[in-house]
């Protein structure tokens, strides 16, 4: 991997998982890790219950933390940070209102 490759990719057992946007504030990364972190806690307990919808509810909030976090979606550097920090902040009010 080059240099710019290892600040968008992070390579964990040979697989390659796309990193957080940088650019986002710390306080907007907090809280949608902080909501990435509930949305898979739901995921493993709805799933121990076998939950059907649970875990699909969970894993909406794990897609939309995710996608704030620029580690789904469009690649965060294909975009301006203006546009990326807008795209982070949508995707809290979305879970905000979960």
């Amino acid at each position: 991997m080059t240099d710019r490759d290892d600040e968008r990719w992070l390579m964990i057992n040979g697989r390659r998982w796309r990193r957080t946007d940088p650019s986002l504030p710390d306080d907007v990364v907090e809280d949608l890790k902080s909501h990435l972190g509930r949305g898979r806690s739901g995921v493993r307990v709805a799933k121990k219950a076998g939950d059907e919808d649970a875990v699909a509810a969970a894993r909406v909030r794990v897609g939309l933390a995710k996608h704030g976090l620029g580690e789904r979606g469009p690649y965060w550097w294909e975009d301006p940070a203006d546009v990326r920090l807008e795209r982070a902040r949508e995707a809290l009010r979305q879970l905000d209102a979960l």
